[in-house]
């Protein structure tokens, strides 16, 4: 990995200690590096260029891996959401009272009030 990333082992065994990469250890205690770890140490390098301290790349680090976890999470809340759209659009074929219960009854206010935003931003 170092001679990918054009860094010394021992820069990368700091910033490993540090938490800057996160290694997988072997029985025998070898540390392995996955794919990321190379783009990740890139970006460390890349910060340490503009100038900036390992600890404010360490909280860039962290805020970036938040903002993953938030794209994560806003993905699964948008794959319940088309369930629930899927679910409640094979109600709309009869307009009856029965079907405006189904409705009422089965689809989340957070999926109602997600289907309310876009209405109002297609509009």
């Amino acid at each position: 990995m170092s001679e990918i990333a054009k860094v010394t082992k021992r820069t990368i065994d700091h910033y490993t200690n540090l938490g800057l990469l996160i290694a997988e250890r072997s029985p025998s205690n070898y540390r392995y590096y996955d794919e990321s770890a190379i783009e990740q140490l890139n970006f460390i390098e890349d910060c340490k260029q503009k100038g900036l301290s390992l600890d404010e790349i360490k909280q860039l680090l962290l805020e970036k891996e938040a903002e993953e976890i938030d794209v994560l999470e806003l993905r699964l809340k948008m794959k319940n959401l088309e369930k629930d759209v899927t679910k409640v659009l094979s109600h709309f074929d009869k307009e009856d009272e029965t079907n405006y219960e189904y409705v009422k009854r089965n689809i989340s206010k957070e999926s109602l009030s997600l289907i309310q935003t876009l209405l109002l931003l297609l509009n």
